[in-house]
């Protein structure tokens, strides 16, 4: 069974970073497209980044591209999000999510409904 173990949440102030990271473990973590989501209360969970099985391609909502940047370590089964340049609206609890993708059907994706498995969340709390 596939499991995700985010940290690297915490409170900030406006205009500095943080990086969050996500443990794989259960499987072949490099037959996963790995994404990130982020949820604010009453909300429902919005599509961050996205970055295939290699790590050679990424993908980004456009509030967050040249801020932050996806990437991950095939051989320690660790997806980063690196997040500069907060804004007090990146405040949300960030999940961290597996696909398993075989073949070559597509090596990204920011659809929720394609994704396997998800963490807990990690708390990002951006203060102005």
């Amino acid at each position: 069974q596939v499991q995700l173990v985010e940290s690297g949440g915490g409170l900030v102030q406006a205009g500095g970073s943080l990086r969050l990271s996500c443990v794989f473990s259960g499987r072949t973590f490099s037959n996963y497209v790995m994404g990130w989501f982020r949820q604010t209360p009453g909300k429902e969970q919005l599509f961050v980044s996205t970055i295939s099985r290699s790590g050679g391609n990424t993908y980004y909502t456009d509030s967050v591209k040249g801020r932050f940047t996806i990437s991950r370590d095939n051989a320690k089964n660790t997806v980063y999000l690196q997040m500069n340049s907060l804004k007090p609206e990146d405040t949300a609890l960030y999940y961290c999510a597996a696909d398993l993708v075989v073949g070559m059907t597509y090596d990204l994706t920011n659809r929720r409904v394609d994704y396997d498995y998800w963490g807990q969340g990690t708390q990002v709390t951006v203060s102005s």
